[in-house]
């Protein structure tokens, strides 16, 4: 397990570079993101550790990062004065771009996997907007009348992104779909609405209560790489949850459940089809399994052993960090278990999953 200390600095988001194995950046705030400095770590796995290769300080707190797709020295970060920034590796010390259109802080970015002349950002403004980092002004935007914490294109589609927002839904966007009155919004899911009843009550029987969590906010998504139809979401209410867009009134397909505070980041393997990684503020990473096939690729459905969701397995944890952990990332490249994490306690961890694994 490599460690690297963001003195002064809160970790708020962590990503591997999708070019370079050795390579990843870390968005960070000072004074946890509630007033004050944030900055941008670009570091080098060498070895001798994790070494810093360049730091960019901005005037307000840096929530989220995303990777360019396009060229492999540039990262894009999301501020909480609205902006986001396109920074450089090789260049100077101040953005290359610099984009305002958010009215609040923008606290997730995320760059299309599939166009990769497109990136999207979220909101506490209650929009997702979406843009080329050709042009000055954002493409379209997508308003979803809630604060949004997180917002992502699909992996398999160039057109479709997903946000959860504080309102308790997955929200889905189809930019093919005329914008109309829905501005292209093809699919709203309740997260935390009751499951549709298993069969009919015997005569004579009530019909029992529906089983309801409570609605709260949503604070993080991911899509499944090798599933299309597979996103998984989880938030204050400390439970995770996948769902199947094809089957949105179904409810959830598995749930897991053992974090003891709100779980604030959500990153499914590229390796594995049905493993995910969590970060929560109880302090933890942990490693799931959705309890379906391993390595399954393509449109695989979940079999249900009940008439609720299937229930998910812990696989490990990780404990080291003392503080709330805000951000996780698999890299991409070499064995499948290798990862890392931030937290609000200025450190960074790399380790690799199997070894919590057993």
């Amino acid at each position: 397990m490599l460690h690297f200390r963001t003195e002064g600095y809160n970790g708020c988001a962590v990503k591997y570079s999708p070019f370079f194995d050795n390579r990843l950046a870390v968005a960070s705030s000072a004074n946890f993101g509630l007033v004050g400095n944030g900055r941008l770590y670009i570091l080098e796995l060498t070895p001798n550790g994790i070494v810093p290769s360049k730091l960019f300080t901005t005037q307000d707190s840096l929530y989220d990062l995303a990777w360019s797709e396009i060229n492999e020295n540039q990262v894009l970060a999301a501020s909480g004065d609205g902006s986001i920034k396109l920074f450089d590796c090789g260049l100077s010390d101040f953005p290359v771009q610099n984009w305002k259109e958010h009215n609040r802080e923008v606290f997730s970015v995320h760059w299309n996997l599939v166009a990769k002349d497109r990136f999207c950002s979220s909101s506490w403004d209650g929009t997702v907007r979406v843009w080329s980092p050709h042009r000055p002004h954002s493409l379209l935007t997508l308003p979803t009348h809630s604060c949004t914490y997180a917002a992502a294109f699909s992996p398999h589609s160039p057109d479709i992104l997903a946000c959860v927002t504080s309102d308790s839904y997955l929200r889905l966007f189809d930019l093919r779909t005329p914008a109309s009155a829905s501005n292209h919004l093809t699919l709203q899911i309740p997260i935390h609405a009751a499951p549709p009843p298993a069969a009919p009550p015997m005569p004579g029987q009530g019909v029992p209560p529906p089983t309801v969590s409570p609605p709260s906010e949503a604070l993080t998504m991911d899509w499944n790489k090798y599933r299309p139809s597979t996103i998984a979401t989880a938030g204050v209410d400390r439970t995770i949850r996948t769902f199947d867009i094809r089957a949105p009134h179904q409810g959830p397909q598995t749930v897991m459940l053992g974090h003891e505070y709100a779980v604030r980041k959500l990153s499914w393997s590229p390796h594995l089809s049905n493993v995910l990684l969590s970060a929560s503020y109880d302090m933890t990473c942990r490693a799931w399994s959705d309890q379906s096939a391993p390595g399954a690729i393509g449109d695989v459905d979940i079999m249900r052993a009940g008439p609720g969701p299937n229930m998910g397995v812990e696989l490990g944890r990780m404990g080291q960090h003392t503080e709330f952990v805000t951000g996780v990332d698999w890299c991409m490249f070499g064995s499948e278990g290798w990862c890392a994490s931030v937290g609000w306690d200025e450190s960074l961890y790399v380790w690799d999953v199997r070894a919590l694994m057993g």
